[in-house]
């Protein structure tokens, strides 16, 4: 497995963003589709030694696109809308796009999200990019053990979840069990830290995450032999944005320094 980090934490110019990335040591990024549109700026991206790990296909979607709604030209937007970041993503040398849930947790929303999520998982597949869904408090999805009984129940082997330690704090579960539950259903891993109330997008450490919690999740990812990144997804709304992601990759370099590779 590798070490990641999400763009988003910091607001400065694109291509400042790319330097800052570099000086902070990392090598692999997650990005939003309005990132790295314009061939400058994955020149600049190539020259800081950057590669994109993840896109996420969540953000610009089109007004009124769902892949739960109850309309099909909504869904089928949804659904052009998600192929489209797919592609992007395997053009930037990625190799997974993740979602996050809608709010209509009714049993026919979701079985249209079900239905949307196999047809986006064969398309995605064809490029050689696997979709994660990510368990989110408020949503129909609001914990890992839901949003896992859901993939399993679609049953589709490029359909996984996105573990989000931090989203796990909230919904108290076990960051170590999900993984383990999840085995091979795991797509991504995103890491934060926040109060177990709100999601806020803490530096690790500073809020109820602990470092055992860390390196049994660690252990958790090397037992089902994950492969893929682990992200850091801080806010940009924290103090000091740069110096919260410098402390937890070293955090982060601490506790998996055993597994992490690259």
């Amino acid at each position: 497995m590798y070490l990641s980090c999400c763009v988003w934490a910091l607001t400065a110019p694109e291509e400042s963003v790319l330097s800052d990335m570099n000086a902070l040591g990392f090598r692999w990024i997650d990005i939003r589709p309005e990132f790295l549109k314009s061939s400058a700026a994955q020149a600049v991206a190539r020259s800081n030694s950057l590669q994109v790990s993840s896109v996420a296909a969540s953000y610009g979607l089109p007004e009124g696109a769902s892949l739960d709604s109850a309309d099909s030209l909504s869904r089928n937007e949804a659904l052009t809308h998600l192929h489209r970041i797919a592609r992007q993503c395997k053009e930037l040398g990625g190799s997974a796009v993740y979602l996050v849930p809608g709010a209509d947790g009714s049993e026919a929303a979701l079985s249209r999200y079900a239905d949307s999520l196999a047809t986006a998982a064969d398309k995605a597949a064809a490029l050689g990019i696997r979709i994660g869904i990510e368990h989110f408090p408020g949503t129909a999805l609001p914990s890992a053990a839901e949003t896992l009984e859901f993939i399993n129940r679609i049953d589709h082997p490029n359909l996984g979840l996105l573990f989000d330690i931090g989203h796990v704090l909230i919904s108290d579960e076990d960051p170590a069990g999900v993984i383990r539950r999840a085995g091979e259903r795991l797509a991504y891993v995103h890491l934060d830290d926040n109060d177990g109330k709100g999601d806020l997008h803490w530096g690790l450490l500073d809020g109820i995450l602990t470092v055992e919690m860390l390196r049994e999740m660690f252990l958790a990812l090397e037992d089902i032999n994950y492969t893929g990144a682990v992200s850091l997804e801080l806010s940009p709304q924290l103090e000091d944005p740069y110096l919260a992601l410098r402390r937890s990759r070293q955090i982060v370099l601490e506790c998996g320094s055993d597994y992490l590779k690259g």
